[in-house]
């Protein structure tokens, strides 16, 4: 069975509701986190947004060096920007992939700081990682916007929220 097509497709899926919760942020609770150690809402929100840009690295490169400046977080100010770089990052994304020979998802890519080596995984295992990052990070989002009292939208059925609960 063809890998590609399906990772292809749990990036749509993921990105429906990905969409729905970036597209429920208060332009005016940009700056707000719920701890100080906690990320503001513009920088949990512009890392769900540039996740997808990760998949493309992963199938282009074969590392990623934090400390050779390889990558620099955008800067994202409202809503709108954070859409917007959303879909961008995740069609780029998916041309990628589907250009992708089956056979570089084995191929192995390091994510690293320097000499520091975060982990060495398959390419694969690389992107299925990737969504559950931007899972992950959605659902830290969901719970900064429930402290805010903003209704949140499903995931995987309806919240709380759309039963009226």
């Amino acid at each position: 069975m063809a890998m590609i097509p399906l990772l292809v497709k749990e990036m749509e899926q993921e990105a429906q509701t990905t969409r729905k919760m970036l597209s429920i942020i208060p332009n005016d609770k940009f700056d707000w986190r719920p701890h100080p150690k906690s990320m503001t809402i513009r920088s949990l929100s512009t890392h769900i947004a540039e996740l997808p840009t990760m998949i493309t690295l992963a199938v282009t490169t074969d590392v990623l060096d934090f400390g050779g400046g390889d990558f620099k977080q955008e800067v994202l100010n409202n809503r709108e920007e954070v859409l917007s770089f959303f879909e961008k990052a995740l069609e780029d994304s998916k041309a990628q992939l589907s250009v992708t020979p089956e056979e570089r998802l084995e191929e192995e890519w390091t994510m690293r700081n320097g000499d520091e080596i975060y982990f060495t995984m398959t390419k694969a295992e690389v992107i299925r990682m990737i969504f559950c990052q931007i899972v992950h990070h959605r659902a830290q989002l969901g719970v900064f916007l429930r402290l805010l009292d903003i209704p949140i939208p499903g995931s995987y059925g309806p919240s709380a929220d759309e039963m009226g609960l």
